[in-house]
């Protein structure tokens, strides 16, 4: 039986020394159907010049502008035909074997769209990866968490998680999806730019009735930012602004109102915190994107991808607060928080 033909699919703006380091694991990787596709986001380094000259095998989409992560990807992807694609970050090494238990996971069960391999840290493999750990979460108010990663923390990888299992999210760092359902749903959602998009994704993929997957018997290692610097201000508003703006658009009308006003006052907390401990530019962030979340949400909404329905049973979802079991109740690990009922 012929495999299906799976395009792995890095992004890449400016990163030339990512790809030097990172991209010959990735063609070293045993699956034999495959083809390895670079998007460059109009890099201004010499990262088209250096695959052109050292891996001429390798395909690469020049996008006009750097559209980010959302639209970058989407206007690559519009040029492939491929069975599954994998959006791979620039910054992740792989090991040889590492499509095949993913690929025979989502063929074993046609309702499976999305799926992630376990990501460890890259500079120290026994600990989980913050960008995805062994497959995310999302708690009733909105906040992403993973297996293996509650906020700031990382635990360490001790097989703990190693049964493949339904998450609510896959992570953009290393996400397995269905080239058909990706064309389905519209791909991600462009207004986000970057940051929370495929939680977003993979949101609107499971109202549509598909499954995203964790399969922990593919091990990729993330080199990654680690947590979100609170100095950034650009990171942080992407993040406060897109996590609201996906509430709204996925969660029923009247449950998105009450839990985005109390979304607003978390985040008020979490700002005036950061203003008393003199990190003002993270406190200007969440101010920004409160006010630029208002702007979409009376003004640029059509600018978005929405769901068919919301009706849908959520797997990988949290009924009840994470932010109150980890600062409060101090429980620090993801099996201390979630029980087999969640």
């Amino acid at each position: 039986m012929t495999q299906p033909l799976v395009s792995i699919v890095i992004l890449n703006w400016n990163g030339r020394n990512y790809l030097q380091q990172f991209l010959p694991s990735v063609l070293a990787s045993t699956y034999t159907n495959k083809e390895v596709v670079v998007i460059d986001n109009a890099s201004t380094d010499d990262s088209v010049q250096f695959l052109q000259r050292e891996y001429p095998s390798v395909k690469v989409i020049r996008n006009e502008n750097n559209y980010g992560f959302a639209k970058g990807y989407n206007e690559g992807l519009r040029q492939l035909n491929s069975d599954y694609y994998i959006l791979l970050n620039s910054d992740v090494e792989v090991a040889p074997g590492w499509i095949e238990p993913v690929i025979t996971l989502m063929k074993s069960d046609a309702s499976i769209a999305v799926c992630q391999p376990k990501l460890l840290q890259y500079k120290n493999k026994r600990l989980f990866e913050y960008a995805g750990a062994a497959g995310g979460w999302l708690d009733y108010l909105g906040y992403p968490f993973a297996k293996g990663r509650i906020f700031d923390v990382c635990e360490e990888d001790n097989g703990q998680y190693d049964k493949p299992s339904l998450v609510f999210w896959a992570s953009g760092a290393a996400m397995f999806v269905k080239a058909a359902v990706y064309g389905e749903l519209g791909g991600l959602d462009e207004f986000l730019f970057a940051h929370q998009e495929e939680i977003d994704f993979c949101w609107r993929a499971q109202l549509s009735g598909y499954k995203v997957y964790c399969c922990p018997q593919s091990v990729v290692y993330h080199l990654g930012g680690g947590t979100l610097p609170k100095g950034n201000e650009r990171k942080v508003f992407l993040n406060f602004r897109n996590n609201l703006i996906m509430m709204a658009k996925n969660l029923p009308v009247g449950e998105a109102i009450l839990k985005i006003f109390f979304r607003f006052w978390l985040d008020a907390v979490s700002a005036l915190k950061s203003l008393l401990a003199g990190q003002v530019t993270y406190f200007i962030a969440v101010l920004k994107a409160h006010f630029a979340f208002l702007g979409w949400l009376f003004s640029r909404r059509t600018n978005s991808l929405f769901p068919k329905t919301k009706k849908k049973r959520l797997q990988g979802y949290l009924h009840k607060s994470v932010v109150w079991h980890h600062f409060i109740l101090g429980k620090s690990k993801f099996s201390e928080i979630v029980n087999n009922k969640d």
